[in-house]
């Protein structure tokens, strides 16, 4: 172990990475309640899912992932299906442009496929520089706003209204509101100020606490609501029911399934499907490539871990190595059910906690191993308790607006194009899309034609064509 990880040449011990395992899997085990909670909801447009089937899917590809990423890159680093991409799954490929449950998987396939050999032929830069700095910063941004608006709805603090769209829920007794629909509201707000407060205060793992103590306020007030019980039965908490689920629901859709594009291709041309085959899977691959960069550089920068390269730039030590891992974790979650796998900045955590070899990550994976037993629990949790994360996740994601010069025309567009279409149509794709053609629009209009990437104006003229032909 000492020759493999190296714990004396990066001034670590076993029991200082065990602690950062254990800490990093406290601080992101929530996904294994929020992200089968969200994928519930494909059951609403007819797609034979379950929260178990999920839940095992994503357990599974989070080991996956993170074992790779610790023996390939020997990183303190975890990996699990990506939150907003996830949201990117269900809510705009399954629901707005009406792909099935199995084709959607088929887009994540080729998106870690893209991803693998993006990074085997060192094609990566090529994408990753095709895109504007302000379109990058504006992309994290742009999904936490989309997460935290799912989440908002998921918890009903904002609902459905004729006249604007949306609006906020009533919290009014004299009104139409019962302490039976503002019971879940009220828990929702306090769950997010708790999520707050604790990690203020340094509490490692605050977002699975919070939802955690969150879904047994929910209970115990179940007792003063009529008929709050009914339904409950002792077969909920059989973990082989998850097992099952997962075997015949979700495993190997994306072969069985994911190729059958007759439901879709009754109301849309065959020149639709390939425009937003193409757009879309380069829409997860490019979150995915960004997400993960930024990730591993955050992460490895607050431990210290970077390493010079000949430049004298700093870099992620293993650096292609941990972007193949997150790219063989995206094709094993499309195979297992899920969405696409990335790096979670939740390992800072476990970094900050004195992680500095793979074999912390070895920990966490141990943790989602036994984890893969305990789907009942994670299936009694609420919406309004795993909202709150939605929420919160938001929160987080929505600071890297500060990094956009605000003050140029040139670049405040495209960012601000960015991060609101995003939000605003529940469409990450069309997000990146309306960023990069404004982008290009505006720097040709201004005299600096010279400045746009030749790679950016391939990607943008792609999608240009997908508005034309598949929207």
């Amino acid at each position: 172990m000492e020759k493999f990880f190296k714990f004396s040449e990066r001034n670590t011990t076993l029991r200082a990475e065990i602690i950062a395992g254990l800490t990093t899997f406290m601080a992101m085990a929530y996904i294994l309640m929020v992200n089968p909670g969200m994928f519930s909801d494909l059951a609403i447009v007819g797609q034979d899912v379950s929260f178990g089937a999920i839940y095992i899917a994503t357990a599974i590809s989070a080991i996956v992932g993170t074992v790779l990423i610790g023996l390939l890159a020997n990183l303190p680093l975890a990996q699990a299906t990506g939150m907003g991409l996830n949201a990117f799954f269900v809510y705009t490929v399954c629901f707005g442009l009406g792909f099935s449950y199995a084709n959607a998987l088929l887009f994540v396939l080729f998106d870690g496929i893209l991803f693998v050999i993006l990074t085997v032929t060192g094609l990566r830069s090529v994408l990753f520089n095709a895109v504007p700095a302000a379109v990058k910063a504006a992309i994290p941004a742009g999904i936490g706003l989309f997460i935290a608006f799912i989440g908002l709805q998921d918890s009903k603090l904002v609902v459905a209204d004729a006249a604007t769209g949306v609006t906020m829920n009533t919290f009014n007794l004299l009104g139409n509101a019962t302490w039976a629909s503002i019971m879940p509201l009220l828990i929702t707000v306090l769950a997010v100020v708790a999520i707050a407060v604790l990690s203020k205060k340094g509490v490692k793992g605050a977002i699975l606490w919070t939802i955690l103590g969150a879904g047994v306020l929910y209970y115990l007030l179940g007792f003063t609501i009529k008929d709050f019980y009914a339904g409950f039965s002792v077969d909920m908490l059989n973990p082989m029911t998850a097992f099952k689920d997962f075997g015949t629901k979700a495993f190997a859709k994306v072969f069985t399934e994911g190729f059958n594009f007759d439901t879709y291709l009754a109301t849309h041309k065959t020149a639709s499907l390939i425009v937003t085959l193409i757009t879309t899977s380069l829409a997860f691959c490019m979150v995915d490539m960004f997400d993960t960069m930024g990730t591993l550089y955050g992460a490895c920068r607050g431990g210290d871990l970077l390493v010079e390269n000949e430049k004298g730039e700093l870099e992620v030590p293993n650096m292609n190595k941990a972007m193949l891992a997150d790219a063989i974790a995206t094709c094993a979650g499309a195979i297992c059910g899920t969405s696409t796998v990335t790096t979670y900045v939740e390992s800072s955590a476990g970094v900050a906690a004195g992680g500095r070899t793979g074999f912390a990550s070895l920990v966490t994976a141990a943790m989602f191993l036994i984890a893969l037993f305990l789907s009942p629990i994670a299936a009694l949790i609420p919406a309004c308790a795993y909202a709150a994360a939605l929420i919160y996740v938001g929160i987080l994601m929505i600071g890297s607006v500060k990094d956009i010069d605000w003050a140029d025309p040139t670049i405040a567009l495209p960012a601000f194009l960015t991060l609101t279409i995003m939000s605003f149509t529940y469409n990450i794709s069309y997000g990146i899309a309306a960023g990069l053609i404004s982008y290009v629009l505006v720097k040709a209009c201004t005299g600096k034609i010279k400045e746009i990437n030749i790679g950016t104006w391939v990607i943008s003229a792609l999608f240009a064509v997908m508005f034309f032909l598949s929207h």
